[in-house]
């Protein structure tokens, strides 16, 4: 058995080819699609990256596994406590690589720079070589795929491997090489990226937003910088030029990447391992192009980020079907586990959709609950045809506190209907609590992480930008959004002293002292 898994970062459906997209982005990807089982409503259940991949590695939601975030106590797992053993959970079958090699006696192989670029070291556990591409995530597709082909002359036909590789090309900023050109440059927009779209997100606010697709980590702000390392990305949008830009640059990058993979898919094929090797292409999360305004990144729990892609094309199942259930992206492992035969680990909090590949028979999920505690602090109900989110810190987006989206009607996620279908929100906030409720009893301190995140000082990439960012607010003309944002977010300024309960605090000290 050969298993060929492909995690491209960024990618998101609804810039493929084979799930509708009008641009030919993804042309190699789209045969293997055309061969397997396409999945339309995958779903990371953490975002961004370094959540999305613990969570999938674990097989366990952050709110289990503790690593939400991107910093501070939430990014990092809970570590296993007086119960640990001489080797811990992850060394024990409780991660997808050692659990294939324990229980499938698979080589594990993986290329990738993620744990280091995230300090997320257990991303390591159970695979048995390990290929650091050493750019920090900062890859293009030719630094990948000289190390992937390599790794194929030598290694293609032998039996019983998992091979697991990570693409960049589709993470901001986009870096598709000059020399590729735009193949998109004589092809339309996406239809719904109108001037009007446009005009009305040059009124929201926060990083990412058509006027701030910067963030400057240096001087904690959120800014429209460029840097000429990064051509085909924009600092912002103010016109449909600038939003031609940020698109194609996107795209690109997409393309760009899909060529490297027909480059391995052709090895593959030379290799004479095409016709039986199974093959897995997904993504830690999607990327946001227009979705509640943000543009070029993965920052919220909505359908922008927490969409991904799903192709498993596994030789003597269903061909060129489409499965439109709700599925986790943690359900692969005891998805793995059912399709190998093996048993499956009790910790994990996924389900098997095996029926899907072996009879194309549907067993989606009731709702779906998404998390992001990165860049926002959100939770998000994704269930028929809604997505209701919670938004616990905005990351100074000025979101509304609840926010429901009809995805048929707008999939784009342009206008909040909460007001009108309270009903709904009601139906949603049900499903929340009665998972926050089952993941509550399953962990083992009993200890939410969002709310660890909220204490530490809200959102990793949110972190004191507030001051910088309300500064440039005032310096462009915006100055009438900062007071909606300090009365948000009073804790992200230094605060005055309360003049009345300072003179109370002397008097005291004074009658302690005597006088």
């Amino acid at each position: 058995m050969r298993i060929l898994f492909l995690d491209l970062d960024s990618l998101s459906p609804d810039h493929m080819g084979c799930y509708g997209y009008e641009r030919n982005t993804t042309p190699n990807i789209d045969k293997i699609a055309a061969e397997g089982v396409r999945f339309t409503n995958y779903y990371t259940s953490d975002a961004p990256c370094a959540p999305s991949r613990t969570a999938l590695m674990s097989g366990k939601f952050g709110i289990i596994n503790g690593l939400v975030g991107h910093g501070g106590t939430a990014g990092d797992m809970k570590l296993e406590g007086t119960e640990r053993e001489l080797m811990g959970k992850l060394s024990r079958g409780g991660a997808l690589p050692t659990y294939l090699g324990l229980a499938a006696d698979l080589n594990t192989v993986l290329i990738s720079p993620f744990a280091q670029r995230h300090s997320t070291f257990h991303f390591y556990a159970g695979f048995n070589e390990i290929l650091n591409t050493g750019r920090y995530g900062n890859e293009s597709a030719e630094h990948v795929t000289p190390v992937a082909l390599d790794w194929i002359d030598r290694n293609g036909k032998k039996e019983d491997w998992f091979l697991y590789i990570n693409y960049w090309d589709p993470h901001t900023p986009y870096r598709a090489p000059s020399e590729f050109g735009n193949p998109f440059e004589n092809e339309p927009l996406p239809a719904w990226l109108t001037e009007e779209v446009l005009e009305r997100h040059k009124q929201m606010v926060g990083s990412h937003s058509v006027n701030e697709l910067n963030i400057d980590y240096r001087n904690k702000t959120y800014d429209n910088q460029t840097s000429p390392v990064f051509p085909r990305h924009p600092g912002d949008i103010q016109d449909m030029d600038g939003m031609r830009t940020m698109i194609d640059g996107y795209d690109c990058g997409i393309r760009y990447m899909d060529e490297h993979l027909g480059r391995l898919f052709a090895s593959l094929e030379e290799q004479g391992v095409m016709d039986d090797l199974i093959i897995i292409i997904s993504a830690d999360h999607g990327e946001n192009m227009g979705q509640l305004g943000i543009y070029g990144e993965h920052a919220t729990a909505d359908q922008g980020t927490c969409h991904i892609p799903m192709i498993i094309r596994w030789p003597g199942m269903k061909q060129g079907i489409v499965d439109d259930g709700l599925h986790y992206h943690l359900d692969l492992l005891p998805t793995l586990a059912d399709m190998l035969g093996t048993p499956v680990v009790p910790d994990w909090c996924g389900a098997s959709y095996a029926p899907v590949l072996k009879e194309g028979t549907d067993c989606g999920r009731e709702y779906l609950v998404v998390s992001q505690c990165a860049h926002v602090v959100q939770r998000s109900v994704r269930f028929r045809n809604w997505i209701y989110i919670r938004s616990y810190h905005d990351g100074f987006h000025l979101f509304d506190e609840e926010m429901l989206f009809n995805l048929d009607e707008d999939p784009k996620e342009q206008f909040n209907v909460a007001s009108e279908h309270r009903n709904v929100c009601m139906e949603a906030v049900y499903y929340l609590n009665q998972w926050h409720d089952e993941a509550m009893r399953r962990n083992s301190d009993a200890v939410d992480p969002l709310w660890t995140v909220m204490k530490e000082g809200g959102p990793f990439h949110a972190r004191g930008y507030l001051p910088g960012y309300a500064k440039r607010l005032e310096e462009t003309g915006r100055g009438h959004l900062v007071p909606e944002l300090v009365r948000r977010h009073p804790g992200e300024f230094p605060q005055e002293p309360n003049t009345v309960m300072a003179q109370f605090q002397a008097k005291i000290g004074a009658k302690m002292a005597g006088k």
